[in-house]
């Protein structure tokens, strides 16, 4: 019995685990500089964004973020920010990176 639970546990670790081993924070960083700069500070070198958008540093430190939760987000289409074709290794990416920002 205990073989079988560590066996199921490996397989969803391998279906969930390596998914989010996998993404990539630095591309992330690239795509938040080239697609969300326009409205939300992503990295301490900007200086400048829309005033009522939270910086990626802020959206990293809220209590209820996850980098999975970011990156469904960023895959679902919203009426509050622009449509991004984001396939989705580039959404988990971005959610890496601000993961990353978090202190």
């Amino acid at each position: 019995m205990q073989i079988c639970h560590a066996a199921i546990f490996a397989v969803a670790f391998e279906l969930t685990g390596s998914a989010a081993l996998a993404a990539d924070a630095n591309h992330g960083a690239e795509l938040a500089k080239r697609w969300c700069a326009t409205c939300h500070v992503v990295s301490d070198d900007q200086k400048q964004a829309v005033a009522d958008v939270p910086p990626f540093a802020a959206v990293a430190r809220n209590p209820d973020f996850s980098p999975e939760k970011l990156a469904f987000f960023l895959l679902d289409p919203h009426p509050k920010m622009p449509n991004f074709p984001l396939n989705r290794a580039e959404a988990a990416d971005i959610a890496a990176y601000v993961a990353s920002l978090r202190k």
